[in-house]
């Protein structure tokens, strides 16, 4: 299926899911449009938050009319991929264009927090897509573990670069730093 067609379907299947109770997220994948259910926790949205805030914070120092956004579907028609990051770093004006999704030429960064129902999307799926998309550093946090991967370098549709660390570490992340010490395991008080 050509991605022309692959977008109607997703166009259809995010204004049904305007009808729908709850929050849902469309993305185009390796085997075509997918409607799913975001039911994040709150300590997934507690470390998106002060991902974007530790960023936002660098980024008028770095590149200068660039935020960290946490939402917009980023696609690349090309490679017929659409996918909606928990954290993207991109030029603060996409978010006053017309349509649904940025251009993933423009983005800088993309972050996920690895959910406990489907980590495979992140580590797998994702993993292949962002640098196919031409997307320069993806971090990937999983709480259920407190590891952080950050990878870069994209050639050839994957990334040549890859960084382990652990929550509590100061973070490399392009030409930024992420403090992890405030990042909360999902199921731990501490």
């Amino acid at each position: 299926m050509d991605y022309a067609k692959m977008r109607a379907i997703a166009a259809e299947l995010g204004a049904y899911s305007e009808q729908l109770e709850g929050s849902w997220s469309v993305e185009i994948g390796p085997s075509g449009p997918i409607l799913a259910m975001m039911c994040p926790s709150k300590r997934h949205e507690g470390t998106v938050r002060r991902i974007c805030k530790q960023l936002d914070a660098q980024l008028s120092g770095t590149h200068p009319g660039y935020i960290c956004a946490n939402g917009p579907e980023i696609e690349h028609p090309a490679i017929g991929r659409m996918r909606r990051p928990d954290a993207v770093v991109i030029p603060e004006a996409t978010l006053d264009e017309e349509g649904l999704a940025v251009d993933a030429t423009q983005v800088l960064a993309a972050v996920e927090i690895v959910s406990p129902s489907n980590p495979g999307n992140d580590y797998d799926e994702k993993l292949a897509d962002y640098p196919a998309m031409g997307i320069p550093h993806y971090m990937i946090v999983d709480p259920r573990t407190g590891t952080i991967e950050v990878h870069s370098e994209p050639c050839k549709g994957r990334y040549s670069s890859k960084e382990p660390y652990i929550f509590g570490d100061t973070v490399p992340f392009g030409p930024w730093t992420v403090e992890t010490s405030a990042f909360r395991r999902y199921g731990r008080d501490g």
